[in-house]
């Protein structure tokens, strides 16, 4: 980190290499058959949040999947409705918001996320927080608005 606190081009290139490799283990964890992930993020504020391109095995020439990967639990969407990195983090975060306000008291996990019950409201708070971000064009100049 430089003295501002900020990482170094350095720090932040090891950071998505990273972050791409949580992606990498995840996907085939979940089973996914995808065409291959981008060498570098679609979006990403590091070190807090990566989202990442996965390549459709039907269409090579096309996004087929999202995958959110940081500072929060690894997620992924497909992207046959969500065509940019800001609207599939949206739908991540309200599935995720929508999840931890579900949870019951004998809930032992947050829906089919595997994650412990004890995490919903952290959960909830990362939602809220990419809420905030996709209303933020200034994070998102240049990606486009459209989902």
């Amino acid at each position: 980190m430089d003295d501002q606190g900020e990482m170094t081009e350095a720090e932040e290139t090891a950071w998505n290499e990273a972050r791409r490799e949580d992606a990498v283990r995840y996907l085939a964890k979940q089973g996914v058959t995808h065409g291959g992930i981008a060498a570098t993020p679609e979006w990403s504020l590091p070190p807090y949040v990566s989202v990442w391109a996965v390549t459709s095995l039907k269409a090579p020439e096309s996004v087929g999947w999202w995958v959110i990967c940081g500072d929060l639990p690894t997620d992924y969407c497909s992207a046959a409705t969500y065509r940019s990195a800001r609207w599939a983090v949206r739908s991540i975060a309200e599935s995720w918001k929508a999840a931890a306000a579900s949870v019951r008291p004998w809930d032992q996990t947050i829906a089919d996320s595997g994650l412990p019950v004890s995490l919903a409201p952290l959960l909830a708070s990362r939602a809220e927080l990419l809420l905030e971000w996709t209303d933020d064009p200034d994070i998102w100049e240049g990606m486009g608005s459209r989902p």
